[in-house]
């Protein structure tokens, strides 16, 4: 029989493995141990493997994109554990395969590391699993394939070294944390704002001191950030515009030496390059910008 329907976790896809699901017997799940597949296979992949060329399986299978797969009910027992898959008691160890490059060197993609926290959890409220790492084979609790010899057959490095600092890093303090309620799933705080509640929260929000030389600065103290940045407009194009005058100013003055013009001719020469100056920053910067 396929176990109680609690032993199916409702955030995975179920792919069924039979004859495996009905024929292996009922354990009760007590730890919690994490695998590295050693290929970078989608959850439904795993289970095409377990299905078609062994007649070992984990409970569970992970992509890297998060896509999480159930195979057998948690409440039966899986091969994927050794010593751990049932022992003489009854008791067994939860398995997940995850996802992994060839040499199981690279660590959990973000997307990875939350559902293993959130199946983490599942198990802790479903199973009673301690939330500790297990500090015997036996022991209650949770952990990494290589974290004790009688997991394993042959000896092994799963998950992998980035992947054991992530769990003991991220991974299992992320479990403990949500299980215990010290940090929940939160609602993204960004949800349901517009791009216009965007703007307002950080153009008009009211905070800036005020220029110094602003004419009211004494009275009002603080700008808005759409309003500074206005001032600095008005200041840059002033100062654009002061910059072309004065070279204008000296390319013409530049262009009367030597001619013998005498002052009126000058100044008629130069404010005129002024005049044009202005002109010219005026419909290249104010009129395309309007």
């Amino acid at each position: 029989m396929s176990g109680d329907l609690m032993a199916w976790y409702p955030r995975a896809t179920k792919w069924e493995l039979q004859p495996e699901s009905d024929s292996q017997p009922a354990i009760r799940p007590t730890q919690f141990i994490v695998h590295s597949i050693i290929a970078p296979w989608t959850a439904k992949r795993v289970y095409e493997y377990w299905r078609d060329s062994t007649n070992l399986e984990s409970h569970f299978g992970l992509g890297y994109a998060g896509d999480l797969g159930q195979f057998i009910g948690t409440e039966t027992r899986a091969d994927a554990n050794a010593g751990a898959n049932r022992r003489p008691n009854g008791t067994g160890a939860v398995s997940i395969e995850t996802a992994s490059n060839l040499q199981g060197s690279d660590p959990w993609t973000d997307e990875q590391v939350e559902e293993l926290i959130r199946l983490g959890v599942w198990l802790h409220q479903t199973h009673d699993i301690p939330l500790r790492i297990c500090r015997t084979h036996d022991d209650p609790g949770m952990g990494w394939h290589s974290l004790f010899p009688q997991w394993s057959t042959s000896g092994t490095a799963c998950p992998g070294k980035a992947r054991i600092a992530q769990f003991k890093t991220v991974v299992f303090p992320g479990i403990v944390a949500r299980a215990t309620g010290k940090t929940t799933d939160e609602e993204d705080p960004m949800a349901g704002m517009t791009k216009q509640d965007i703007y307002d929260a950080v153009w008009k929000t009211d905070a800036i001191g005020a220029p110094a030389d602003a004419p009211d600065s004494k009275t009002n103290k603080t700008w808005q950030a759409q309003s500074i940045l206005k001032d600095v407009q008005v200041r840059v194009r002033r100062l654009d515009a002061t910059v072309t005058a004065q070279s204008a100013a000296i390319t013409a003055l530049a262009g009367q030496i030597g001619k013998g013009a005498d002052t009126a001719t000058v100044v008629a020469a130069v404010q005129k390059a002024i005049a044009d100056a202005v002109i010219k920053v005026d419909v290249d910067i104010n009129s395309k910008e309007g």
